[in-house]
């Protein structure tokens, strides 16, 4: 389900779904497919959730629309490993700095002979369902899609060589912390930060992989859609809920 989605922003169509930090629950994932989102990202950066956790928040998701999960770190291969072994079928690296470090998530998110994850067959990612497992190794390979986030000054300044490492689908900037490594922090009106977004957009089509971001507000979105940029998370939920409730509220109490 993952191919798609992603063949689709490579061809310049527009690619949208969302971002869950906060409600863990059975429905989230669906709540977001029914409501027109084309892939859901589960962080575990930012959030206490566990794989457990995960784990059920993606089994919920994947028979509607992909789930990927933005890892901790991307510099400890068990993070990776858990990450697809529970069921994504993406992982979202942060403060990817180098060609090296792209391609070792690279590395890690594969099966021989295009990388070296270890090998676990018949188990959550899988459905549970037994098979050949040379077909299955292919299959996941073609479709376990690598977003390198670019949000350091280092990452910025490697971009047209991250976005060329052979697996890598997707350059996505992590904005907030773009923003403080380059010395303007939430500065995005800054003419250098502006320009760092189109350097991303543009690393990301002379290399065909695809610019990811995660706007906030229609905005915004339609700004990063003239630049460029194909595969968008619109908000998070606790935002969207926290917005949605505080204009509700204040348009009931303006009205009575």
């Amino acid at each position: 389900m993952t191919l798609p989605v992603i063949e689709k922003a490579r061809s310049g169509e527009l690619a949208l779904g969302t971002f869950v930090f906060e409600f863990a629950t059975n429905g989230i994932g669906r709540l977001a497919a029914h409501a027109g989102a084309e892939f859901v990202l589960y962080d575990a950066e930012h959030t206490g959730w566990g794989w457990e956790t995960l784990g059920r928040l993606v089994a919920t998701t994947r028979a509607h629309v992909p789930a990927w999960i933005r890892i901790p770190s991307a510099f400890d291969r068990t993070f990776v490993s858990r990450a697809l072994d529970v069921g994504a079928s993406g992982i979202m690296a942060p403060m990817v700095a180098s060609a090296e470090a792209a391609a070792r998530l690279v590395d890690w998110a594969k099966y021989p002979p295009d990388g070296s994850r270890g090998a676990a067959f018949g188990i959550a990612h899988d459905d549970y369902r037994s098979g050949d497992t040379v077909a299955t190794m292919r299959a996941a390979n073609s479709d376990t899609v690598v977003i390198c986030q670019i949000e350091t000054v280092e990452g910025l300044e490697a971009v047209e060589e991250i976005a060329a490492v052979p697996g890598v689908d997707v350059v996505w900037v992590g904005h907030f912390d773009l923003t403080n490594s380059m010395g303007i922090p939430g500065r995005f009106d800054h003419p250098d930060y502006l320009a760092a977004l189109d350097r991303v957009a543009k690393a990301a089509v002379d290399t065909g992989t695809i610019a990811g971001f995660m706007p906030t507000s229609v905005e915004q979105a339609t700004d990063l859609v003239g630049r460029g940029y194909r595969l968008l998370a619109y908000h998070g939920d606790l935002w969207l809920y926290q917005q949605a409730l505080a204009a509700g509220l204040a348009a009931i109490r303006s009205a009575t």
